[in-house]
């Protein structure tokens, strides 16, 4: 066990580890081991991975941005020292990871009940190996396990901790519209030239929910999704920066746009979708959606001013929207569209309910709020759970 101690403190690679309270508290409990050192080690596994130490080690390998997957990340030569020491600690890995209650309790001479764990087997340097070699798929880092991301106040890349689970198979409609955005996004995942997309329509129409389904249906093969405030546009220039080197890709997800004519952050979105800042990018589209197909929030006065070169300040209006490379339309939904979704949801969530009875309430509950959609259409039917 002291063997063991030694060797974790000399690891160099997964260094990072190190600073991982569960690992530390065993580091602890190896160097002064006690019954009080030993709980402490298990109260921190518990909490952290359900008392599993194969999983934990096998998810800090995997979130571990070390030297050797940033430098394979970004398509350097990987010397063949590095590659020596990355074996080495992989295996003192999956000995660390093979640990049980056991073998740790050897060291101290107690008969009394302490709690137990369990080590999952794992093939961790094999896993990890296959990782690396599927980079683009897997990534590394806060990547590693989320799929879904935002903008902190400091402008930093962090996960969604309760990310929306919507899938494909809940949106029903709108089928030539959403195989457009899974298209270019699957041109995005192969290499191919991707654009970025603007979905315009009425409110309540799935053009958010469609996005969000999409990232996840694809995120197994390598797709990311950072959502951006508007109010967080000029940050965008850092965030491609930060994720140019990425193997993964991207989309930066922006919702509900729109801008009043002297916004200044209009300039900040223009220059990007345009590719004037650090060039267009290789790994990343931008997704966004709008009420108002145009974006910019104009008045009457704008087109009857006295401006010499008013169709010049008309076109500047209009310009950002048409610096996207695919606008999709999400229409509001006719009368039988919309009943058709209704009727696929009451199926989905097993209501008992005559179909001509439900179709009338469902119209009814349309026209109550002035206006058909998916969103509408949800929420009748959750008005209907909820009297169950």
């Amino acid at each position: 066990m002291n063997d063991l101690k030694i060797k974790l403190e000399n690891i160099c690679i997964f260094r990072d580890i190190l600073n991982d309270d569960v690992i530390k508290s065993l580091i602890k409990y190896l160097e002064a081991p006690s019954t009080s050192s030993y709980t402490e080690f298990v109260s921190k596994l518990y909490n952290t991975s359900l008392g599993d130490l194969g999983k934990h080690i096998e998810n800090i390998c995997n979130k571990s941005e070390n030297i050797y997957v940033k430098s394979l990340a970004s398509g350097e030569s990987i010397p063949i020292f590095m590659k020596d020491c990355l074996c080495w600690e992989l295996d003192l890995l999956k000995e660390l990871a093979d640990l049980n209650k056991k073998e740790l309790l050897k060291l101290i001479d107690f008969e009394g009940f302490l709690p137990d764990f369990q080590s999952k087997k794992t093939n961790i340097k094999d896993n990890y190996i296959d990782r690396c070699k599927n980079i683009s798929k897997y990534g590394y880092g806060i990547y590693a396990n989320n799929r879904m991301f935002c903008i902190d106040e400091n402008n930093k890349i962090v996960p969604v901790l309760n990310p929306d689970k919507i899938e494909l198979t809940d949106l029903i409609g709108y089928e030539r519209e959403r195989n457009i955005i899974i298209n270019n996004t699957k041109a995005l995942l192969k290499n191919k030239p991707a654009s970025n997309i603007l979905l315009t329509g009425d409110s309540g129409t799935g053009k958010s929910s469609t996005v969000k389904a999409v990232a996840n249906f694809l995120w197994e093969d390598g797709l990311r999704i950072i959502e951006v405030r508007k109010d967080q546009l000029n940050s965008i220039p850092k965030i491609l920066g930060d994720l140019s080197n990425n193997p993964l890709k991207f989309i930066l997800f922006i919702d509900d746009l729109s801008f009043f004519k002297d916004d200044d952050s209009f300039n900040i979105l223009k220059a990007v979708l345009e590719g004037s800042l650090n060039g267009k990018s290789k790994n990343v589209v931008i997704y966004a959606t709008s009420n108002r197909r145009h974006i910019i929030k104009e008045n009457f006065s704008d087109r009857q001013g006295d401006d010499i070169h008013i169709n010049d300040t008309i076109e500047e209006l209009v310009s950002l929207s048409q610096r996207f490379g695919i606008q999709v339309n999400f229409s509001k939904p006719n009368k039988k569209t919309y009943i058709d979704i209704v009727n696929y949801l009451v199926e989905k969530s097993k209501i008992d309910m005559p179909k001509d009875e439900l179709n009338l309430l469902a119209e009814r509950f349309a026209l109550e709020r002035g206006s058909r959609s998916p969103r509408i259409a949800r929420q009748f039917v959750d008005t209907l759970l909820a009297s169950q």
